[in-house]
């Protein structure tokens, strides 16, 4: 097997892949792979808990970063973009 030279990063005009860590923590309540129920219910508890809370309560930062690690981004734009238009599934305010 022929080793396999990396591209230089300035032939890639500048490019370089940087590693991703997520932010999730475990959560007994989503033991398995699928993690769409654990990225729902993250964006759920972190509005539910800035609404009770306020931004500034630091323990909100838990569900902001487990949601932003786990939800593709169009997901968390639909969503946000029904709690602005007032029909979002969830109660947010109970």
């Amino acid at each position: 097997m022929p080793d396999i030279e990396m591209p230089d990063p300035e032939e890639l005009g500048g490019l370089v892949t940087k590693p991703f860590k997520f932010v999730t923590g475990y959560d007994a309540r989503f033991p398995n792979q699928n993690q769409t129920k654990h990225c729902w219910q993250n964006y759920v508890d972190y509005h539910k808990c800035i609404i009770a809370k306020g931004e500034e309560f630091r323990p909100c930062r838990q569900f902001y970063l487990a949601y932003r690690s786990l939800c593709p981004s169009a997901w968390i734009a639909r969503w946000d973009d029904q709690r602005e238009a007032g029909n979002f599934p969830v109660d947010l305010e109970h």
